[in-house]
């Protein structure tokens, strides 16, 4: 198989060729990201296909995974097992799904809350954990636990830590009231409930949309880079074997 070691590019014909700056390249080069270029006779950097390479690649990466994790991963492909190289490439894949799974559940829990007014509050809603229990048809015990979890916090305004729920907070513990009633567990209503609460329902979807076409957006560019990574392992394959 034929290596990646055609041309011999100066740092500006490269930063051309790759969409880069000419001082983006050399600090690509100083991060790992391409491999160190070789020299010329007269000490400046000749740079191979296999730099553009990589240049195009830790873009596409950028874009998937964002600067700093494509920065470690293309470090990898050029010095690391590649068994390692791999597994970093599945654990990017899999915090993809991971969205897309917690942006699943929001959905179904905008569903789920479609009865619950998320603003329908005013200031005499302020409530105290037992007036809220009682309101709510829970245990006090239940919105204590709620509040270690962080899912439904209220104000402390006494100096011995009694709670009081405001307005706002009160609409945060109704809505988990009817995700639990609706079968979420506390673990998943972590995930979810930054999506909903402090928002009405139209902005939420919208919002869940957006992260829609972000997720397929990067899962597009992370796929782009899978397979430019693909080619710059088989190329150090070969090398290998030369």
């Amino acid at each position: 198989m034929p290596t990646l070691n055609r041309h011999g590019w100066r740092t500006g014909a490269l930063a051309r060729r790759a969409g880069y700056s000419a001082q983006q390249i050399r600090n690509l080069e100083r991060d790992g990201v391409l491999p160190p270029a070789d020299r010329t006779d007269a000490g400046y950097r000749s740079y191979r296909e296999v730099h553009l390479q990589s240049a195009q690649a830790y873009r596409a990466l950028a874009a998937g995974i964002g600067p700093v994790a494509a920065k470690a991963l293309l470090r990898a492909v050029h010095s690391r097992p590649v068994h390692e190289v791999l597994a970093r490439l599945d654990a990017a894949h899999a915090g993809l799904d991971r969205e897309r799974s917690e942006v699943r559940l929001a959905r179904a829990a905008v569903a789920a809350i479609a009865d619950e007014p998320i603003r329908d509050v005013r200031p005499s809603d302020a409530m105290s954990v037992s007036e809220l229990a009682t309101a709510l048809g829970v245990r006090a015990s239940t919105l204590r636990h709620w509040d270690a979890e962080g899912l439904a916090v209220p104000d402390r305004v006494t100096p011995g830590g009694a709670r009081r729920y405001a307005p706002n907070q009160v609409r945060d513990a109704r809505i988990v009231q009817q995700l639990r009633l609706a079968g979420y567990r506390i673990d998943t209503l972590r995930a979810v409930l930054p999506e909903l609460t402090g928002h009405g329902k139209a902005e939420v979807t919208a919002a869940l949309a957006a992260r829609d076409v972000s997720i397929e957006t990067r899962s597009r560019a992370l796929l782009d880079a899978a397979a430019m990574i693909s080619r710059l392992l088989a190329d150090r394959d070969a090398r290998a074997r030369l």
